[in-house]
């Protein structure tokens, strides 16, 4: 039951199949390159590693010396069950893909605030669903803290709740060396201190003294900054000590968790001098900033994710598992023993292959979603030798000749399965006027497709704001708004201006939400409901703003006065 009702939880990003002509009739005709006559099978799923066959499970071969799962950021909460839900069927899918584990690893923010009940629901649900022989261990994350307790306090709270000697530890499991360490405080980028990173140190040297082959297994909860996808988000105070520390071991595997960030990219794994690993969350999606989807994409609490990890006498594989597609998604990572750093498969520099159209890709421009500042496209998903991470669009004003925007767009490679066609939508244009809209592909390392798909699209005519009235008569004078030629309200909103401020660096005296009926938005506006009625004066101008978003991209404006009473 549990596995269907995360099933169904995708089902809202699964695209129907759909033919040539389906596509052109919800698009307009086709103009520019890289325009083919039929879809062929481009737009049914696309053959890239996001999503992979369940024959992945057994695909190590021999029976592995050790095997254990690892997840992080399960952010259990007081107020709901939706995290508590995922983390039980996490645990269910875990047991039946390594239904004899030697550990069980989460690298932190077990819970949301690291209240007691929190810790309650996770570990209910975990002693219920644990296998007896798995030898448990649980890192403290930032979120851990913030319960409003001290520091110390509540250390003490996760140690007596979690069963752990402290927040840094070391075991030795079948052999091999599991070093656990603590973020020291509730900061967001992590606290790791000196003595903390000597502990360290010390622990390294043991296990490599014991046996310089064997891997050691290192976790921490916020990454390692400059090494693995989302670490920008990792700790900077004794970055380069910590860094340093382990730089002498190839042989260590680095584990973090904080960032939410997806396990389907490639750069989740990272070798330079050891190698580090992703562990993405249990909780919801995070993203790099930059895109028009944005940080924390639409659906991002559909994601979950852990890893399973095989120990074999001369290899590690580490598997992703989508629990949320209950599925693997990608190919294991294999990394060799002994270890030696010029033999690494997974460096920064390790792809150079570059995105492509094929021949038969196909773009057009969405008619119903046209509006007077946005285009909107449907285009055929490019390939990638290991994944398409972003679109760059163009949009070329046709009369001047000039690029007026240019974005990146995620390919949304982290929904299941990845949509194909895709659409993307370009803002803050012109009105009535037509666009060029070229579109490259970038895949995980930045590389750019040498092909791109052109499409022309027109913007609609404007907004057109009609006033009751121009001059208000007196502050508590209300006058009633009629904007003509918007589209379906989006996020977008009106606001009110004093007639030299500029949007987005003083908040609006008034605004709303639009509502939008057959292309037209009504209101009345009242001066009683303005946020800063210090600002709104007998003998000032003011703007009214009609704004596309939920940022200050303004597609319409007027003026009007108010007058002493």
């Amino acid at each position: 039951m549990k596995e269907k009702t995360v099933i169904e939880e995708v089902t809202p990003y699964q695209q129907k199949e759909m033919n040539r002509r389906t596509f052109l009739q919800k698009t307009t005709m086709v103009v520019g390159a890289a325009v083919g006559a039929t879809l062929v099978n481009s737009i049914t799923g696309l053959p890239v590693s996001a999503v992979s066959s369940s024959s992945i499970m057994n695909s190590s071969g021999n029976k592995p010396d050790l095997i254990f799962p690892v997840i992080s950021d399960v952010h259990i909460k007081a107020s709901n069950n939706q995290t508590l839900n995922k983390f039980v069927t996490t645990l269910e899918q875990l047991n039946l893909a390594a239904p004899r584990q030697d550990a069980f690893v989460v690298v932190g923010d077990l819970t949301d605030n690291g209240y007691t009940q929190e810790y309650d629901k996770f570990f209910n649900a975990y002693n219920t669903k644990k296998q007896t022989q798995a030898v448990s261990m649980f890192a403290i994350g930032n979120h851990d803290y913030w319960n409003g307790l001290s520091v110390a306090n509540a250390q003490q709270r996760f140690l007596e709740k979690t069963g752990m000697e402290s927040i840094y530890f070391h075991r030795v499991i079948k052999g091999y060396h599991f070093i656990i360490l603590g973020t020291e405080d509730g900061l967001t980028e992590g606290t790791f201190s000196e003595k903390q990173i000597g502990w360290l140190g010390e622990k390294l040297r043991e296990a490599a003294a014991e046996d310089p082959h064997k891997p050691i297994f290192v976790f921490h909860h916020q990454p390692i900054m400059g090494t693995i996808y989302g670490s920008e988000w990792g700790f900077s105070k004794n970055r380069d000590l910590f860094y340093d520390t382990l730089k002498a071991y190839p042989q260590v595997i680095s584990f973090s968790g904080h960032t939410h960030y997806p396990l389907d990219d490639p750069r989740i794994i990272h070798q330079k001098d050891f190698t580090s690993i992703g562990t993405s969350t249990g909780a919801y999606l995070w993203l790099e900033t930059g895109r028009i989807q944005g940080e924390v994409p639409e659906g991002a609490d559909i994601l979950n994710q852990a890893l399973i990890v095989e120990v074999h006498h001369n290899k590690v594989l580490i598997k992703r598992r989508d629990i949320h597609n209950n599925d693997w998604t990608g190919e294991p990572f294999e990394i060799s023993y002994p270890a030696k750093q010029n033999k690494f498969t997974y460096t920064e520099n390790r792809d150079k292959k570059a995105p492509y159209f094929t021949h038969d890709a196909m773009i057009s421009i969405v008619h119903d979603d046209t509006a007077a500042a946005g285009l909107t496209v449907m285009l055929t998903q490019a390939k990638d030798n290991l994944l398409v991470h972003d679109y760059k669009l163009k949009a070329k004003n046709m009369e001047t000749g000039q690029v007026e925007k240019e974005v990146l767009a995620f390919s949304e490679f982290y929904k299941d399965p990845i949509p194909n066609p895709l659409t993307l939508q370009v803002n803050g244009l012109k009105s009535n006027t037509l666009y060029e809209i070229e579109v490259y592909a970038l895949d995980a390392f930045a590389n750019q497709s040498p092909n791109s798909l052109k499409v022309l699209g027109k913007t609609s005519q404007g907004p057109a704001i009609t006033l009751s009235k121009t001059e208000l008569n007196g502050i508590e004078d209300k006058m009633d708004v009629v904007v003509e030629n918007v589209r379906v309200a989006n996020g977008d909103w009106v606001g009110v201006y004093e007639v030299n401020e500029n949007p987005g660096n003083v908040g609006s005296i008034w605004w709303m939400y639009t509502k939008v009926t057959d292309g037209t938005c009504t209101f009345t506006f009242d001066p009683k409901n303005n946020s800063y009625p210090a600002r709104y004066k007998e003998g000032g101008t003011y703007k009214l703003i009609y704004f596309y978003g939920s940022g200050y991209d303004a597609v319409a404006e007027t003026t009007f006065t108010v007058r002493s009473n």
